[in-house]
């Protein structure tokens, strides 16, 4: 048995993946620990694992980020991304790190296995020289060669225009970071360390082992791919028991259902419905589907009366939603994704803002759905999207193409067996400053 330290931010998308891997060590007989903010501590302790509440650092609500963070108020787009980045996730680091090291103060770990964008993962390992590994719940989608500048949703260049536009475009990317860049600097002085020389898109995961989330085929094609990095596939907890939660009193109308069912969903963070779900109800109004909407964590109705095809919960099951499903329409999420590609199901994606637009370009041009090119779609772009990827085989295909790899990569078990395997490798030089 091992000791074994995990981080994860308390955001739904990731704290779902790293629960579920850890019920898994747990579950093999390893003595886990989760640093996590306080609304996901329950839902750690419910699969054996120990909960470390956020302390130092200052805890949030992932519905309500204006509270903690003043200047996420009425962020969107490229703005909200650079807030995020600065007050957030760079911002919080010092202090998880000193929560870190209190941790171990207490007890010592073996080995810890950190969400990337809790960077006091890195900086507590640096300080302690501990064994550290990498669990990605988002995508790793790094800088390479023949891969446009990341943030823009842009697809791979073709001719000699499209290689002088990412040749541009990499020049301004590599710019706007430097300014982060010199923050992540004063970040790690913050933390107690010195100065180091990693590139902006390499601070956030470990030099060791990197165990993502997702697969190589769901990725623009790449020859660059560092020796550290393994992917795993689908990483949510099907398998991990879960309290159980009540099947919405419509529930029968979906099994039952001789049309297509279409699932809508703008995930946990930007949940305003005028975004996507109204839009998609509209559209869909007048098809032969039943409309499923998951409003994750919006509790409020949906204004205005709901068309006679459409249904809704504040929270639906994918184990038993998805197999149902014929489309799903979402803001690109990467854990729904991932769980829409593990059923085989082909996705209309609306990404807007954060990685969602790079989660939407990749399934475009793979053409494991369409590519909405914005957050905010009209109602006649999403029908006739819907009817592209129902009416094109095609893309249901290439889902279950993309599906059949993810679940041939192992998902949670595959990952646990990572964790375990760099526990007994040879350990990496010293990272203590």
């Amino acid at each position: 048995m091992a000791s074994i330290m995990m981080t994860a931010m308390p955001f739904a998308g990731h704290a779902r993946p790293v629960r579920a891997v850890a019920g898994e060590l747990v579950r093999r007989g390893h003595d886990v620990r989760v640093y996590t903010g306080r609304s996901y501590t329950g839902a750690f302790a419910d699969v054996g694992a120990r909960p470390v509440a956020w302390d130092a650092a200052p805890d949030f609500d992932e519905r309500n980020y204006a509270a903690t963070f003043p200047r996420m108020r009425d962020a969107k787009g490229f703005r909200q991304v650079l807030i995020n980045l600065e007050d957030l996730f760079l911002g919080t680091a010092p202090a998880q790190t000193t929560d870190l090291l209190a941790a171990h103060d207490d007890e010592p770990w073996d080995l810890v296995v950190g969400d990337p964008m809790a960077l006091g993962t890195r900086f507590a390992a640096e300080r302690l020289g501990s064994r550290w590994a990498t669990l990605s719940p988002i995508a790793y989608w790094p800088p390479g060669k023949g891969i446009p500048p990341t943030g823009l949703g842009l697809e791979p260049a073709r001719g000699p225009f499209g290689r002088v536009r990412d040749a541009l475009l990499g020049a301004g990317s590599r710019a706007g970071t430097r300014a982060l860049a010199k923050r992540y600097q004063r970040t790690r002085r913050l933390a107690g360390l010195a100065p180091d020389d990693e590139r902006f898109d390499t601070i956030w995961y470990s030099p060791h082992l990197v165990v993502a989330a997702g697969s190589p085929g769901l990725d623009y094609p790449r020859s660059d791919l560092p020796p550290n990095v393994r992917f795993a596939g689908d990483l949510t907890d099907d398998g991990v028991p879960t309290p159980p939660v009540a099947l919405p009193e419509w529930w029968d109308d979906l099994v039952r259902s001789d049309v297509p069912v279409v699932h809508v969903t703008q995930g946990t963070a930007n949940i305003d419905p005028t975004d996507l779900v109204l839009p998609t109800l509209e559209a869909l109004a007048d098809e032969d589907v039943l409309v499923v909407v998951g409003l994750g964590h919006r509790t409020a109705p949906l204004p205005g009366p709901l068309p006679a095809n459409a249904r809704v919960a504040p929270m639906v099951p994918y184990p038993a939603l998805l197999p149902l499903t014929s489309v799903m329409i979402t803001n690109g999420g990467y854990g729904g994704v991932l769980q829409a590609l593990r059923h085989d199901v082909p996705l209309v994606v609306a990404g807007g803002d954060l990685d969602k637009p790079e989660i939407a370009a990749r399934i475009g041009w793979h053409g494991a759905g369409v590519n909405l090119r914005t957050g905010t779609p009209r109602p006649a772009a999403i029908a006739a999207a819907y009817r592209d990827v129902t009416t094109d085989p095609r893309y249901r295909a290439t889902a279950a193409r993309l599906g059949a790899e993810l679940r041939g990569l192992g998902g949670t078990r595959a990952a646990a067996d990572l964790v375990e395997e760099h526990l007994t490798s040879r350990p990496p030089t010293t990272l203590a400053a």
